[in-house]
């Protein structure tokens, strides 16, 4: 785990540091997930917070460690300081709104706060088109010195988490992520989904998680770029499945 650190630092620090502090801040949300009594939508106000570091951690690891592969240091540069710059400002303001136990997401009570949903589907949509061009990156350029298959992985990995990235504006226009019932019903440990009702998180999840998932399926399980790629359509059918099935209402652990 120490030599995989240090090599994140050596591929991108900025990006390293970034990932770090996300998780120092997940683990300052989940100290007060217990030691504070505010809620939003049933659960602990932090919950949601702590979801939002931990994922930006995984994602600016991931991110550090593919990006170090194109060998372009002012594109690298430029994606670094967009992604930290709109992350930064999405976790801010969801924390912020945990501090005074409200809704970040789908929040239009009021201009100010529609303003503020607005600002963060704009900062959002940036850094999954920035990310969208990495992919387009990875697919034109050659990389002689890795394994097809790895090379496979990385590009339908980013492919998947740009496609499901964007399914959270299914989620932005209903302003919920409940289908046949409103937000805030009885719903899974931690993650909160729903357990009665179709949720559109869990395919949003699993979709921008291929780009950790397929990357090494392609690195460690196989090595022929056709079994990786065959992979990579299951993925996507399966979790398009699940988004089909929530879309219909219908719960993915209830039947």
């Amino acid at each position: 785990m120490i030599e995989i650190l240090n090599s994140l630092k050596v591929r991108n620090e900025v990006l390293f540091y970034t990932g770090a502090i996300s998780l120092i801040l997940a683990l300052a949300c989940l100290v007060l997930s217990y030691t504070t009594k505010t809620q939003v939508l049933g659960i602990n106000a932090f919950i949601k917070p702590l979801k939002f570091y931990v994922s930006t951690a995984i994602y600016t690891f991931t991110m550090a460690w593919i990006l170090h592969y194109l060998n372009q240091p002012k594109l690298v540069f430029a994606f670094n300081w967009t992604l930290v710059i709109t992350l930064a400002f999405e976790n801010i303001y969801i924390t912020y709104k945990a501090f005074i136990g409200q809704q970040s997401h789908f929040n239009v009570s009021t201009s100010t706060n529609a303003a503020m949903f607005s600002l963060m589907a704009i900062a959002i949509t940036i850094i999954t088109l920035f990310t969208a061009y990495i992919a387009v990156v990875f697919f034109t350029k050659d990389f002689p010195n890795l394994s097809n298959s790895y090379v496979w992985g990385i590009r339908l990995g980013l492919l998947l988490f740009v496609v499901f990235a964007f399914e959270g504006f299914v989620m932005g226009a209903k302003l919920s992520h409940t289908v046949g019932a409103p937000d805030g019903g009885a719903g899974l440990p931690l993650t909160n989904w729903s357990k009665q009702n179709g949720d559109l998180r869990i395919a949003h999840f699993l979709g921008m998680h291929a780009l950790q998932i397929l990357p090494l399926i392609g690195y460690y399980l196989t090595n022929n770029a056709k079994i990786t790629i065959s992979m990579g359509v299951l993925y996507f059918v399966l979790t398009s499945a699940i988004l089909i099935q929530a879309l219909n209402g219908k719960s993915l652990f209830k039947w």
